[in-house]
């Protein structure tokens, strides 16, 4: 798979962002490839790395221009967006990932509870590689210094913003991954 090709057929003029996602998404494959090597998990790195690269890719489509992105949707669709960008191309399990990594997973309870502009369906990692990526992400941020990897208690304190739910989701992931 050629992780280039694929971001220049979607980001082509926007370089801001490009350079933004893959700097952001690069500091996410590292973690997530780490922790897997910290925990000795039995995962498909390649596929790990292929997704935690393209995980955002949707936020191109989305209205965030702090971050250079200049789309339509609300920014919490860029998963959603991702997930259908993926499954265009034929890349379903990656597609998947965009879906379920936002917060610490979605619920469908979330989502109605929070009038969030999303489908009503479960968006929960389900495979350890989605959850894998889902908690790396969590420690990088698309703005400010974007290399910096954020403190376990500022994640925490920015996951308990969204609910006790996403809060108990997180420290799931912390209890296998961290």
């Amino acid at each position: 798979m050629d992780i280039q090709n694929i971001f220049s057929k979607y980001y082509s003029g926007n370089d801001a962002l490009l350079a933004t996602v893959t700097l952001h998404s690069e500091c996410v494959a590292r973690k997530a490839l780490l922790c897997a090597d910290l925990k000795a998990l039995d995962i498909d790195r390649t596929f790990l790395y292929e997704a935690a690269m393209l995980h955002d890719i949707g936020v191109v489509k989305c209205d965030a221009p702090s971050i250079f992105c200049y789309g339509a949707l609300p920014y919490i669709c860029h998963g959603i967006a991702g997930r259908e960008m993926l499954d265009k191309l034929g890349l379903h399990r990656h597609a998947l990932v965009c879906e379920r990594h936002t917060g610490s997973g979605l619920s469908v309870d979330d989502i109605i509870r929070q009038d969030l502009p999303l489908p009503h369906r479960d968006m929960l990692p389900e495979t350890l590689e989605e959850k894998l990526i889902c908690y790396a992400d969590k420690f990088y941020s698309k703005s400010g210094d974007l290399t910096k990897e954020k403190s376990l208690d500022k994640v925490i304190k920015q996951i308990q913003a969204h609910g006790e739910d996403s809060l108990q989701r997180f420290l799931e992931l912390h209890s296998i991954f961290g």
